[in-house]
């Protein structure tokens, strides 16, 4: 497997991805990424500012993510808890594994790369959110080590469940 910057050539399999994860939500009864979003545009954005991420095997992309180290705007009011820092953090959003992958530890690969590259910038923090009913993705980060800090709204006011994983004692 590797783990690399997604490239434009990529766009085609990392719609693929999200689509098949739009299709699982929906089929989950979780309302997210159910109107629309993220569309292709967005997702080619991601990948011209450097942000898109993909986990390979061989040719084949296996899973996307979107890392930034810019921070997040709907993360600096929290409810109901706080965060485990105050310091520089990354966040991942748009995480998705293709479905053929999914149950073969791929998301954990993808947490191992995304604290590799905090750690390689002097970051010790990573923050995710989900929709309060993805709760194969809230499973997923509980098991990779992540605390359920609070509650976020986006810009829209849709609410979204908070986690942190701290990558050192604070």
């Amino acid at each position: 497997m590797e783990f690399r910057q997604a490239k434009i050539s990529d766009l085609d399999q990392i719609v693929e991805i999200i689509e098949l994860s739009k299709k699982y939500l929906k089929e989950t009864k979780v309302d997210q990424w159910q109107d629309g979003y993220p569309s292709k545009e967005d997702l080619r954005r991601d990948i011209e500012s450097g942000n898109s991420y993909v986990l390979t095997n061989k040719d084949e992309i296996v899973a996307t993510t979107v890392i930034s180290l810019d921070g997040e705007s709907t993360y600096n009011s929290i409810f109901n808890g706080e965060w485990i820092t105050n310091e520089e953090y990354i966040v991942m959003h748009r995480v998705a594994v293709h479905d053929k992958y999914k149950g073969k530890g791929i998301f954990k690969e993808l947490i191992k790369e995304a604290e590799s590259l905090a750690l390689n910038k002097g970051i010790f923090s990573i923050k995710i959110d989900t929709h309060r009913d993805n709760i194969s993705m809230q499973g997923a980060v509980v098991k990779n080590n992540f605390k359920r800090c609070g509650i976020i709204y986006l810009e829209d006011g849709s609410e979204r469940i908070a986690f942190e994983k701290a990558l050192k004692s604070f």
